[in-house]
């Protein structure tokens, strides 16, 4: 066990990582903390309008549409340390301003919907830097681990952010919440500030002519001139299009569907977020490359979980299936994220991972307005069963074209256990 924990963890044992991950999960915990205060929040004002909580989330996620891919791009051309700086020092300036007034009891609905789009431009721009920088922190031999960690620290912020959330609220209301949240967002800022530029893995700033080289064009060039880097960041923009909106789908479900209060609520997010840590853990020991089948094989897995999960009869049974379906989710976008940054040349780093994020989280917005469309016309458990059947059609779409492509054929072995395997064809 000794030597299990000591190989899942020996990012840690690099100090400008510990730094690091320290202050995101402490951040973390108070963005989840907010995100779960937020919609609780936005129910109340709107009379529980789903739309209304879709709108909000979209515009949390719009800007990442407008801004991620300029993030990518200062990533690749200025010092990513002072970038992440300034962007979280925005960050907790905007969140400081909501909480002041929701705490003093002013807030209106159009006041939420204006700092979900605020707050939104410090991430779209934070977010691809982070991503990059990672790389720095711990040198490549190291960056598996490192992905992996960053991913459980994420999920553990997943975890206890919403579970403190709907206890806070029931306890204190979203007014203290808040102000909590928004005193913990501050924590990177001081983990950045600490931090010794000198032992970070990194080559020189590139001249000024050689930083006006690096362009969006380029970037998005250099992905569509790589397939083992465009078929995971394709597929992922339809998985996450129609499979990763939870925080509308689980909302409405504890309120219309199984007629829950704000703890029971949190009690949802926790279960995805359970689930979602023992995901990111369960990578932390690879050392090499994920395989494409590794992240097409988790994605089907993913798919099937999340469709099963739509139709769960009761309150209890949908917390099982969350819990797995936030398992399967991780793992399969921990998959994607180390072949694509372990793919990608240094040079690029930046804006590839910038097209990465744009995918992953610029999906939300469309996503989330979706999503309430379904749950207003075919009700709550439709943005699940329908987002899984979605997501599975596009994975087997994505398995079939690569085995089209590679000339490759699955095969099915029965004994000694039963699993499928990837017969290559002789060359």
């Amino acid at each position: 066990m000794r030597a299990r924990l000591s190989t899942t963890f020996r990012s840690l044992q690099v100090r400008n990582y510990r730094l690091f991950a320290a202050g995101q999960l402490v951040k973390l915990v108070g963005v989840w903390m907010m995100f779960t205060t937020q919609d609780w929040l936005v129910l109340q004002l709107s009379g529980n309008s789903p739309t209304a909580l879709g709108l909000v989330t979209a515009l949390q996620f719009a800007p990442v549409l407008l801004l991620t891919l300029y993030g990518g791009k200062l990533a690749d051309r200025y010092d990513k340390r002072r970038l992440l700086l300034a962007a979280n020092a925005a960050y907790g300036t905007a969140s400081l301003m909501l909480a002041t007034l929701v705490a003093t009891g002013v807030v209106r609905l159009w006041h939420v919907f204006v700092f979900a789009a605020v707050l939104g431009m410090s991430n779209a721009i934070e977010t691809p830097v982070r991503q990059a920088f990672v790389s720095e922190l711990v040198g490549r031999q190291l960056l598996p681990n490192a992905l992996a960690l960053s991913a459980a620290t994420f999920n553990s912020a997943r975890i206890v952010g919403p579970a403190l959330a709907g206890l806070a609220i029931a306890l204190l209301g979203t007014g203290p919440v808040f102000l909590i949240s928004t005193a913990a967002t501050l924590a990177p800022v001081v983990g950045l500030a600490q931090m010794r530029p000198a032992e970070l893995y990194r080559e020189a700033l590139p001249s000024p002519d050689q930083r006006a080289q690096a362009s969006i064009v380029n970037g998005l060039r250099h992905v569509w001139q790589r397939p083992d880097l465009l078929l995971p960041i394709a597929l992922l923009l339809v998985v996450g299009l129609a499979g990763f909106n939870f925080q509308v789908s689980l909302a409405l479900l504890a309120k219309t569907v199984f007629h829950t209060g704000a703890a029971s609520f949190g009690l949802f997010s926790t279960a995805l977020a359970v689930g979602a840590l023992g995901g990111a853990l369960a990578g932390s020991g690879r050392r090499a490359r994920p395989s494409v089948y590794l992240v097409l094989g988790s994605g089907v897995g993913f798919s099937v979980a999340e469709a099963v999960a739509g139709l769960a009869p009761t309150f209890w049974t949908m917390a099982a299936l969350l819990a797995l379906t936030g398992f399967l989710m991780v793992f399969y976008a921990q998959a994607s994220n180390q072949r694509v940054q372990m793919g990608v040349d240094s040079a690029y780093r930046g804006r590839v991972m910038a097209l990465y994020v744009l995918v992953f989280l610029g999906t939300n917005p469309p996503g989330a307005i979706l999503n309430g469309w379904f749950a207003e016309v075919l009700g709550a458990r439709a943005c699940l069963y329908l987002g899984g059947l979605v997501s599975l059609v596009a994975t087997l779409g994505a398995l079939g074209y690569q085995l089209h492509r590679t000339g490759a054929r699955i095969r099915l072995q029965v004994r000694p256990m039963p699993r499928f395997y990837v017969v290559q064809p002789v060359k």
